[in-house]
């Protein structure tokens, strides 16, 4: 009996300390436990994307809109990572060369290597930290830039590495992170978007999406070829979003009773919508009004990855929406009972609940509208989706 409380009362300080622990959601693998190490190519004085725009001018100011180039200094990054208390494991992604960093990996303290032992960093730019994941991230290896075509004419050599610059090998860096523990009890990666891809039998094609082709010169004055525009958008961009969703409606009549059909087709992406951090979220929203504007009834439905993060890590349901598969909702209601129905897809980039919990003081929307309908039930009156 007794052996059975000793049991009993560590199982409860096991289940307790899983409970505080400092949450750690990635298995730290080989590919990005370390950060980049890399030389200034010749020819250059930094490996800033600063210096690389004073030639690739268009480019760099592309890159420089982007998500990526507010890796370090995105205001909701730099919430989430102080309610955390600064886990070194963000560096891995969003600070990735050596020169990002003001201590120098020189080993880990730890067998899941999460708390790195560092040494001073003579070679520390903070200017270069600030810019995230900039230029040399993808374009930067072994003191070697690399690049798309053979040129003479740049003040550096340029590598031509088809296999690198294919459309997925840097990106596989963060955007294909493992997550296979013992106390993880995950479907798919946490942030599997390429795992997604292939779930749905599509080829992953970073490139093709968010860096859309174009014709023209890599620096200004020169010869007119293929490229990729720099632009790196995604959730944080509401135009990219409604691209990848289709949605439709028809409304069913039985005489008496009403339904209106709502259909959701992810047409645009091949990974789930929405992908990346399970924070993201799409809802539906469909509003029954009468004629003074008042809601009558509503329905409202969230397309989310959930999952438990403690004591154990637990992909509990997913309901997102994978490419090419409809996904119909409804509204029931009588005759008589409202004048209209507002239609509303929102793109959710967090809960509510989760930035008043980290304390974060947005001053961008953590939510935006991709879909809105105001459809009169006099088939006569019926208006077209919204017009921004």
């Amino acid at each position: 009996m007794r052996l059975r409380w000793i049991l009993l009362l560590l199982l409860v300080v096991f289940l307790g300390w899983r409970l505080v622990r400092p949450l750690n959601i990635f298995v730290v693998g080989d590919r990005f436990a370390l950060p980049i190490v890399t030389t200034v190519p010749e020819g250059l004085k930094s490996l800033r994307a600063s210096e690389c725009g004073e030639c690739h001018r268009e480019i760099y100011e592309e890159w420089s809109g982007s998500i990526h180039a507010a890796a370090w200094t995105e205001e909701y990054f730099v919430a989430d990572r102080a309610f955390e208390k600064n886990p070194p494991v963000c560096d891995n992604c969003h600070i990735q060369l050596t020169q990002q960093r003001p201590g120098k990996v020189v080993g880990f303290s730890d067998s899941e290597r999460l708390f790195p032992i560092t040494e001073p960093n003579p070679d520390y730019d903070p200017q270069l930290q600030n810019e995230g994941v900039t230029c040399a991230v993808c374009h930067v290896r072994e003191g070697r830039i690399i690049g798309p075509y053979e040129t003479s004419h740049a003040p550096h050599p340029v590598t031509v590495d088809p296999a690198f610059l294919s459309g997925n090998s840097p990106c596989k860096i963060c955007h294909d992170v493992p997550g296979n523990r013992w106390d993880m009890f995950y479907r798919k990666q946490p942030c599997g978007t390429m795992e997604e891809i292939a779930e749905g039998k599509g080829k992953p094609d970073c490139v093709g999406c968010h860096l859309p082709r174009i014709n023209r010169p890599l620096v200004e004055g020169g010869v007119s070829r293929p490229g990729g525009r720099h632009l790196f958008q995604g959730g944080h961009h509401p135009p990219m979003v409604k691209k990848a969703l289709s949605v439709v409606h028809h409304l069913e009549d039985d005489g008496s009773r009403y339904r209106l059909v709502v259909t959701l087709t992810n047409t645009g992406t091949h990974h789930y919508l929405p992908t990346g951090t399970p924070d993201r979220h799409l809802i539906l929203t469909m509003r029954l009004l009468d004629k003074t504007g008042r809601v009558v009834k509503e329905e409202r439905q969230v397309m989310k990855r959930r999952i438990l993060w403690r004591p154990f890590i637990v992909d509990l349901w997913d309901n997102r929406l994978p490419f090419n598969e409809p996904r119909e909702y409804a509204l029931s209601f009588d005759h008589g009972e409202g004048e209209r129905v507002e239609v509303e897809v929102s793109y959710h980039l967090m809960e509510e609940s989760r930035r008043l919990r980290i304390g974060y003081q947005n001053t961008q929307p953590i939510a935006y509208p991709v879909y809105q309908e105001n459809i009169v039930l006099d088939p006569f009156k019926r208006s077209g989706p919204v017009k921004e």
